[in-house]
Formats: structure tokens, sequence, C-alpha cells
């Protein structure tokens, strides 16, 4: 019983977020246009419940702490511009490529995904590889590595999806 409750709340959050998103996007509500939303939102849920999506921790739950974590990606994105663009104007190019291996605190694919994905949105770093747990990232500069393991992404991904 509690297991089949999971999965309709899930299944009415994903369908909830769908139409909300769907309506605000749109911005016209004609009758027709309001039948194709509805049936667009309800075949997107009927293909996640095909593809297994259901199964799983869906992520929904991380909605209502995404606006904090946002603002502070916000500004280590703006940070790791200016170091960038420094970099980028000198004359003398300063950098020196580095590779670097991290162990990711978030538990689970959701978790070790917004890890990934918020440290390559940060300038001068991209994520390569994620594998058991390890991510394996390019960053500019050698100082830009040392950065990245010391500003608190990791921890702040795994606080995020800890609920």
């Amino acid at each position: 019983m509690n297991s089949s409750r999971k999965f309709v709340g899930r299944v009415l959050s994903l369908l909830m977020v769908l139409v909300a998103a769907w309506l605000l996007w749109s911005g016209i509500y004609k009758p027709i246009l309001l039948i194709l939303g509805v049936f667009s939102c309800g075949l997107s849920v009927y293909l996640a419940y095909r593809t297994g999506f259901f199964k799983s921790v869906t992520g929904l739950h991380l909605i209502p702490q995404l606006p904090k974590y946002w603002l502070w990606l916000s500004g280590e994105i703006i940070k790791s511009s200016f170091e960038v663009a420094k970099i980028v104007l000198d004359p003398k190019l300063p950098i020196s490529p580095t590779v670097i291996d991290i162990e990711a605190k978030p538990e689970g694919q959701i978790g070790q995904a917004i890890l990934g994905n918020s440290i390559t949105l940060s300038p001068g770093t991209v994520t390569l590889d994620v594998f058991d747990g390890r991510l394996k990232v390019h960053c500019l500069t050698k100082e830009g590595a040392e950065d990245l393991i010391s500003s608190g992404v990791n921890e702040r991904c795994a606080d995020l999806t800890k609920y």
C-alpha cells in the first residue's frame, strides 16, 4: 500500500510539474491548445512510466531546495567567469591544464549528475566522466582545480540531495 501511494505521488508530481511548465511557457489558453497540452503532458508521463522513470527516486523532492542552490551556484559561476576572463585576456595566457579526480559526496545518480553539471557550468572546468562515485574533471589551471576542491560544491550537492 505504501509503495503504491509513493508511485501515485511520483506520477502526480511529475504531471503537475509538466502541466505547470506547459501552462507557463504556452501563454495561449484556447480550448484546442489546452486539450493538446493535457495530451502531451499525459503522453510524457506515460513514456516516463514505460522507461522506468518512477522505479527510482525522481528528484522532484529537490524542487523546494533548488532556488537557494541556484543562487549560490550563480555566484560561483560569476566568480569563475571573472577568473577565466583574466586568464584569457592576459597576454601570457597562463594556463596549466589539469585533470583531477573527485570523490562524489552525493549518493545516487541524481546527486552525482547535479554535481557534474554544476562543475561543468562553471567556466574553466568540465566534468569528463562520472563512474562509481568518482568524477574526472578537467580544469583550465591548477589554481582552478584547487579552488574547485575548496569551493564546497561537493558538500552543497550532497546537502541538496540528502533529503
